[in-house]
């Protein structure tokens, strides 16, 4: 393999792995996602790979999975060179430039869902992928206007588990949902209300989308009346909610089974 080691951080083909922020990505639509765990998974899958950058170390280690894909640039730089190269410290060896997989069309989405409506939280939008990954929840929707399931902190909080799950963007939650029930679906949003079922109650169809709201604002009244049903959390009087992303493993746990 053509390995390029590397002496200056400022030559342009590293310019990507300088960014933290998410909108710098959006453009090409690209990612970077780092640490072993979460390169290594994601090396495993479909997911076009730009370039990586790493330490001598861990091409060592992981040369047999990086054969298996067409890298165009394989980066090599001390740990050192890399927090150099990222601006703060680092407690990993490899970097990898990627390409977002493009979204799934809605109608060719799996037979159970999560999705999520103004979630703010990139550290959320990760561990419900990483939750609904362990349970065999197949479908991912997210809202185009907030954070992307593969910005930096959500790939690392996901642990690179979004790459196993069906992701779709919409627009329009009306209408998604709208058309989510004229393909079959049974919408069940999480709230509490006067007449939600509790989750030990509730009858789950085969076909279901949990809709999960806002971590502050829940979901609203008009979004609620266009759901099938609505579901909560048994919990102690005194207790308002849990964690959005607690709540939404609990919740799929519970309807997977």
């Amino acid at each position: 393999m053509n390995y390029i080691p590397i002496n200056d951080i400022n030559i342009p083909e590293l310019k990507i792995y300088h960014q933290l922020r998410d909108h710098f990505f959006t453009a090409d639509q690209s990612f970077v996602a780092d640490s072993p765990k979460v390169v290594n998974l994601l090396l495993k899958t479909d997911i076009k790979v730009r370039s990586m950058l790493a330490t001598p170390e861990y091409y060592a280690m992981h040369e047999h999975l990086i054969k298996e894909k067409n890298i165009p640039q394989l980066f090599v730089a001390s740990k050192t060179l890399m927090q150099e190269i990222v601006g703060h410290k680092i407690h990993h060896n490899v970097m990898m430039h990627g390409t977002r997989p493009e979204p799934v069309p809605l109608n060719e989405l799996g037979d159970t869902i999560i999705m999520l409506d103004e979630i703010s939280s990139t550290q959320n939008i990760g561990s419900i992928a990483r939750s609904a990954a362990a349970l065999g929840v197949d479908s991912y929707l997210l809202p185009k206007k907030g954070p992307h399931p593969y910005s930096r902190r959500a790939l690392r909080v996901s642990m690179g588990h979004i790459s196993m799950l069906k992701t779709h963007l919409y627009d329009d939650i009306f209408e998604t949902i709208k058309k989510l029930k004229k393909y079959g679906y049974r919408i069940y949003a999480a709230e509490v209300t006067p007449d939600s079922t509790p989750l030990g109650s509730i009858k789950v169809t085969d076909k279901w989308v949990l809709l999960m709201g806002h971590e502050g604002l829940g979901i609203s009244q008009d979004i609620l009346d266009l759901c099938d049903e609505v579901v909560t959390i048994e919990m102690l009087e005194g207790i308002k909610s849990f964690n959005v992303a607690v709540a939404a493993s609990i919740i799929m746990y519970q309807f997977k089974r």
